[in-house]
């Protein structure tokens, strides 16, 4: 085979992986739930399972003359086969955990992580086993394992981008899945009728990896992934946790790791290169702390899409690209000059455990403990360590580690105590802010004792006027029920949707919240009325769609508001099949109520929400609160058709700031003009992604402001109101958008 031939085949590969990796945590989300915990149990399988693979092949290699592109073709079939079989293993995989836990729930997570690991298992451990052949192939084509390894990782760095800005948009997950297994299917197709009839030889060596290269290896791979859970924290909240951003940021990790093992091959052969690059790398990752966590403060100058995405990308690499850069040459450079595949195996092997070892080790410990700027403080002052163990020599340059450490230090901007990370946030105090392995969460007060929810960056909840909706998110589903007694509230944020449900008279209510933090702040919030230790009120830290699945109680109300549907991996909470999961735990009659954040959604994007409710709930209506005129979706299951909209809660007693005519005015949209203004949007599956990869996210910024954006949807739903039944959808071509 050509050279060309392979680094195409190397390349296409690693575009291939890096897809079915955001595939594989789409799956893990949905069948486990959003949490820290699914996402821990999918990256150390999908580490894990690199490891095993790489350990594996390396010591089947031993000794043996094997056709190398005919292993990596029976490889590749092993990877694309298992893609075509994703779907419906993970489906099979929270099919058994929904089981489990309604027997054990102490039970469920030790079941998560084994049927994680057999659904992952050998899709990762091919991937792997991959790696070592690399130094079979490279002396056949007269190239360098450094150089394939890079041409893999670039590869990988592609595939992000394909993935969250071309393939899931326009085809979906089910297509996008497809379309890698054919890629897979293809490259071993041509890798098999490539290999030819001549052997290629294996190496006659039985040489493991010295023990401090396996050290270098698990170091730098304790530290790539330690300062990605660390850096993306802070890059999340200035990038507002959309999922075209945590793809940005991926890649600028991604494409700084393929040029340092591309320049791998071009360092000396001395153990005091080495340990030079170690030091520089510990030096590059403390002065680069203090521009990390100041992102925020960056503006992102541009008008469209594509060009604030274009800066995002930019400043990314520009900031995060020369550490990692150098960190990237140090496994490279150790694979480049071992004798044999089973001490590239090896070495392969201690990396990814490293990498395991270093996200969940930040996450879990150092990160609650340190947070994410003097996390990687550690993680360059332990690259420092790393570079004295390898070479005695770079002792001189110490110095240069000790002044990159005070340099942080000094500058260090007080995240966390002096302040909280976000794009948007004007001067404030900081009242308590909680890192955890899932997300930071912070409570902060403003000039004139306002008090704000915070995760991530995200102003998600608070106090003000403009929160006025919150309460009657809780207060409408009650008052349209004649007898509520059971209630579910799914999301707490500061907990004003809560107390107005309890208030109403249920006798029980189930708060479900993935965020144990929020949960544990409530009490900096007074509009909640302690709501959290009221009789009858039960909390439980989970996914909102995990606990549907798993409970099996029945309500008469649900009310809910996740996350803004373009927030990292909440799109499962605007899904059809969430709604469908929701409907097999009400009563007949039960009333369920639906925020839709018309300030931060596009037109396109708040008709889909309300689209894919009426596709469950057909018996549906539009609610505008009259204070801040945020939209409430209000679906009733199990009225015979065209059942009237009556209030016989209002007759119950109860502290509300509306009067009965208020409330029964702000019903904006019924019947037919409902059905009519659902219409225009498209339906959201956790196949087509619309609210986190759809088109009208790349239409958000058109309208300058929130403000510009509330009008607009505002407006489009008059203009439905006021159409008469029969006369056809307001707007060009049934597009919501059109003027």
């Amino acid at each position: 085979m050509p050279r060309a031939a392979l680094y195409t085949l190397v390349l296409a590969s690693g575009l291939a992986g890096l897809t079915w990796e955001v595939l594989w945590q789409h799956h893990a989300s949905l069948a486990l739930g959003v949490s820290a915990g699914g996402t821990a149990i999918t990256l150390a399988c999908t580490m894990g399972g690199l490891a095993i693979g790489s350990w594996g092949m390396g010591a089947w290699l031993r000794r043996r003359r094997v056709r190398a592109l005919r292993a990596y073709a029976v490889l590749e079939v092993v990877v694309g086969l298992a893609g075509a079989l994703l779907a419906a293993g993970f489906g099979l995989v929270s099919t058994i955990d929904t089981a489990v836990w309604r027997q054990s729930p102490a039970l469920a997570p030790a079941v998560q992580v084994l049927c994680v690991a057999l659904a992952l298992g050998p899709p990762t451990i091919a991937m792997g086993a991959t790696v070592p052949l690399f130094r079979v192939l490279a002396p056949a084509h007269r190239t360098s394992v450094a150089r394939l390894y890079a041409l893999n990782t670039a590869g990988a760095a592609l595939g992000v981008l394909g993935a969250a800005f071309l393939l899931l948009p326009a085809l979906g997950v089910d297509l996008t899945a497809a379309l890698a297994s054919v890629l897979n299917l293809a490259v071993a197709v041509v890798a098999w009728l490539a290999a030819g009839p001549v052997s290629t030889g294996a190496g006659e060596g039985d040489t493991a990896a010295p023990g401090w290269a396996r050290a270098v290896a698990f170091a730098t791979g304790f530290a790539t992934f330690a300062l990605e859970v660390a850096w993306f924290r802070s890059l999340r909240a200035a990038f507002q946790s959309t999922t075209d951003s945590f793809a940005l940021i991926l890649f600028a990790v991604l494409l700084p790791l393929a040029i340092g093992a591309r320049l791998a091959v071009a360092l000396g052969t001395e153990r005091r290169t080495l340990a030079r690059t170690l030091l520089v790398a510990g030096v590059a990752v403390l002065l680069a702390a203090p521009l990390v966590e100041r992102f925020d403060a960056v503006a992102l100058w541009g008008q469209g899409y594509w060009s604030r995405t274009g800066l995002r990308a930019g400043l990314s690499l520009l900031v995060l690209g020369p550490p990692v850069l150098v960190i990237g040459v140090a496994l490279p450079w150790l694979l480049e000059r071992q004798p044999d595949a089973r001490a590239v195996g090896q070495l392969y092997a201690f990396n990814t455990l490293g990498a395991v070892a270093g996200s969940l080790l930040a996450a879990w410990v150092v990160l609650p403990g340190l947070g994410a700027t003097r996390t990687a403080w550690l993680v360059g002052v332990g690259l420092g360590a790393t570079a004295l163990f390898v070479g005695a020599p770079v002792r001189r340059a110490v110095p240069a580690l000790v002044v990159a450490l005070a340099v942080a230090f000094v500058t260090e901007s007080g995240v966390g105590r002096l302040r909280v990370q976000g794009a948007h946030l004007a001067d404030h105090t900081v009242l308590a802010s909680r890192e955890g392995p899932d997300a930071t969460v912070s409570v902060i007060a403003h000039q004139g004792g306002v008090r704000e929810l915070v995760i991530d960056g995200f102003q998600t909840s608070g106090e003000a006027q403009t929160g006025h909706y919150m309460r009657w998110m809780g207060h409408l589903p009650p008052l349209l029920h004649p007898n509520p007694r059971d209630g579910l509230v799914i999301c707490f944020g500061t907990g004003q949707t809560a107390n107005a449900v309890r208030r109403e008279g249920l006798g029980h209510v189930d708060i479900v919240d993935v965020s144990e933090a929020v949960l544990g702040l409530a009490p900096l919030f007074p509009s909640n009325e302690g709501v959290l230790d009221a009789p009858g009120v039960e909390t439980h830290v989970m996914d909102g769609r995990a606990w549907l699945r798993r409970t099996q109680r029945r309500y008469d109300v649900v009310t809910l508001e996740p996350m803004a549907p373009t927030f990292a991996g909440t799109n499962a909470l605007y899904s059809r099949r969430f709604y469908e999961l929701m409907a097999a735990r009400l009563r007949p009659g039960a009333v369920v109520a639906q925020w839709l954040p018309f300030h931060i959604v596009t037109l396109e994007e708040s008709v889909a929400i309300a689209a894919t409710f009426t596709a469950v709930f057909p018996d549906a209506a539009l609610w505008i609160d009259p204070h801040d005129h945020t939209g409430i979706l209000l679906g009733r299951h199990g009225l015979p058709p065209d059942t009237p909209w009556r209030w016989p809660g209002l007759a119950r007693p109860g502290v509300r700031d509306l009067a009965p005519a208020a409330v029964r005015s702000a019903l904006r949209l019924t019947g037919d003009a409902m059905t009519r203004y659902a219409t225009l949007g498209e339906v959201v599956t956790d196949d087509n992604q619309l609210l986190a990869y759809g088109s009208g996210r790349r239409d958000i910024w058109r309208y300058g402001s929130n403000d510009t954006a509330h009008e607009a949807n505002l407006h489009l739903v008059s203009r439905v109101a006021n159409q008469r039944a029969g006369r056809g959808i307001p707007g060009r071509g049934g597009r919501p958008g059109s003027r």
